[in-house]
């Protein structure tokens, strides 16, 4: 079950993950088996937590992380809705978010190719894989994305 804002329950639909995330995706290069697969991985996501009802917010949470490996232009079209982005100041600190999450990314592949490996993941792996193969948000990408939406509702005084 989905606890939406105004308190009402509503049991999980994938169709609505898929069709708000399609909207994102509105011109950009992604296949209806891409969102059927990202759908998927956002409701093990949920289901893995083991909770009889999630609140709304944490469904949008786990959207972002993998809408964001999918596509970037659909995960700011996401994310500006989902958060409410209100200037171009939202946005550009957005795509400052992302170019830190390459340039990392670039800076661990190059560690890596050292001979470690960075987050005890295979070789060219996300942080967030599971053995399984199944992506799902990391711990601390869900603890940053949950501090954006608690300033954006003005729940926390930064």
């Amino acid at each position: 079950m989905v606890g939406k804002r105004s308190g009402a329950t509503e049991p999980f639909n994938r169709d609505k993950i898929v069709n708000g995330v399609r909207r994102a995706c509105q011109g950009r290069p992604v296949t209806e088996d891409q969102l059927a697969v990202l759908a998927q991985r956002v409701e093990e996501t949920i289901r893995a937590r083991g909770l009889g009802e999630v609140p709304s917010h944490e469904v949008g949470l786990a959207i972002l992380g993998p809408l964001r490996a999918l596509d970037e232009v659909a995960y700011l079209r996401f994310a500006s809705v989902y958060r409410g982005f209100e200037s171009l100041d939202d946005f550009e600190a957005e795509i400052a978010a992302l170019r830190a999450k390459h340039d990392a990314a670039r800076h661990g592949v190059a560690r890596q190719q050292g001979g470690g490996q960075q987050d005890g993941g295979q070789q060219g792996e996300r942080p967030g894989n599971v053995d399984d193969g199944t992506w799902r948000p990391g711990q601390q990408e869900l603890q940053a994305e949950l501090a954006g939406t608690r300033s954006q509702d003005g729940k926390n005084s930064s």
